[in-house]
């Protein structure tokens, strides 16, 4: 048995394992078995993430973060978590090994994925030319037309990145004006790729083996048109990975986990949430470990109300 297990392995998995792994708890990381790290492995340079004035890239800076809590004793397992068991004092985490890991605390970080527009054509066209993650397909792109539909930050750092590979990035925005803060904004107004088409819905993805073109609706007047694309980024936001505790812990209206006030506990003494899956509106990675941060800190007070038996059992387990 463990006295800590946290599940995710973003900015505010792995600054909760490094406060937990300096209080001595021992912590116990579930960093998936594909998505580890979270998104901002997917991300090209960071800049806004304090402690690096020339700017870090985002794989490099996750790489960081789990060496310094490995650093301090926090254990790192790559594989998923397929069902929780949260009441009681003991929480059981089984793992889609067969693995069944029992904790006293449980920090839930699971992040965020990636929103989808619905369209009919948008799955099958998977790896077909629609993608969410520039990163990752940008270079087969080169020389080729895209679309970016999106208004945040995200849209137009996709459609920034994609401007090193194709020849004409297309923003699709409904709106008449970003999301994005300015600097975003000033980046992708000043790149000479990068055409901006405003007050429009992508309606209709083309294609049959790959993407050849995508269908645009005003959001002014409904006219329709048809842009010459082979490649359709989506970049609409994100929702919660909260489908693991659906029933056992409380959710907001916008799908979060609820907590009590700025702390990071459930309505389930000893389970904690913290990242974007309590955060609807910042989803940035120095909130994400901040959030972190409250949460190993709740989790260690919380140790504190534990039997001694119960933590004897735990501190059992070797490092």
């Amino acid at each position: 048995m463990r006295q800590i297990v946290i599940i995710g392995s973003g900015p505010a998995g792995y600054t909760a394992a490094i406060y937990a792994a300096r209080a001595n708890l021992k912590p116990l990381v579930i960093a998936s078995s594909v998505e580890f790290g979270g998104e901002l492995m997917k991300t090209t340079e960071v800049e806004n993430f304090p402690g690096f004035p020339e700017g870090i890239m985002g794989p490099d800076l996750m790489m960081k973060m789990q060496a310094q809590a490995e650093r301090f004793g926090a254990e790192i397992v790559y594989d998923d978590v397929v069902k929780l068991e949260l009441e009681g004092p003991v929480k059981r985490i089984h793992l889609g090994d067969g693995t069944v890991e029992e904790a006293l605390a449980v920090i839930y970080a699971t992040g965020s994925e990636y929103r989808k527009l619905g369209l009919p054509d948008e799955t099958r066209l998977s790896g077909y030319g629609v993608s969410w993650c520039a990163t990752c397909d940008g270079a087969f792109f080169k020389q080729k037309k895209v679309a970016v539909v999106g208004g945040g930050d995200s849209a137009l750092e996709e459609a920034t990145f994609l401007t090193r590979f194709a020849d004409v990035v297309y923003v699709v925005h409904r709106r008449d004006e970003f999301r994005a803060s300015a600097a975003m904004q000033d980046r992708a107004f000043a790149d000479p790729k990068i055409q901006v088409l405003w007050n429009q819905e992508v309606s209709h993805i083309y294609g049959d083996e790959k993407v050849t073109g995508i269908g645009l609706t005003s959001t002014v007047d409904g006219t329709e048109t048809t842009l010459d694309v082979q490649g359709l980024f989506v970049a609409v936001g994100s929702d919660p990975r909260t489908h693991l505790v659906h029933g056992q812990l409380e959710l907001t209206a916008a799908g979060t986990i609820a907590v009590d006030g700025r702390s990071s506990r459930t309505k389930i003494p000893g389970v904690f949430a913290a990242g974007d899956v309590v955060d609807p509106k910042y989803k940035q990675a120095i909130t994400a470990a901040g959030s972190g941060t409250v949460a190993a800190l709740d989790a260690e007070e919380y140790l504190d109300t534990v039997p001694a038996e119960l933590i004897a059992q735990a501190e059992g387990v070797p490092a």
